[in-house]
């Protein structure tokens, strides 16, 4: 995962002389699942077909330019690893801050299954 190889690409663009915003998610494992379990890590599965069908959905937005995700899938990743990368680059920030918000959640709950590592001796703290 390279978020400086993704800016770079966007701006090589055709249409980037029309942005004004390349908005970015990083998303890290961190030592925590959302009920509060501490994790020592996760694994990440990834469905192609409906990510491929989310990203060309919101690049169809208004003022969107281009949308790049890359995903860490189907490796054992560690507390503080990055899971996931999220670009999007658009016209201007209410496009962009809504299309990367719908993005992300549209990764989020149809295109990835996550499985957390229950670390059971931090459980005991």
């Amino acid at each position: 995962m390279n978020l400086t190889s993704f800016i770079d690409t966007i701006k090589k663009h055709p249409e980037y002389h029309k942005a004004g915003m390349i908005l970015c998610h990083n998303g890290v494992v961190r030592s925590t699942s959302r009920d509060g379990r501490k994790i020592s890590g996760l694994t990440i599965s990834v469905d192609h077909e409906k990510l491929h069908q989310v990203i060309e959905t919101h690049k169809k937005k208004p003022g969107i330019i281009e949308i790049l995700v890359d995903i860490a899938e189907n490796k054992n990743l560690t507390v503080g690893d990055d899971v996931m990368l999220l670009v999007v680059a658009g016209d201007i920030r209410e496009n962009v801050i809504a299309v990367l918000n719908d993005t992300l959640n549209a990764i989020k709950t149809t295109v990835t299954k996550k499985t957390e590592f229950i670390h059971p001796l931090l459980q005991l703290s």
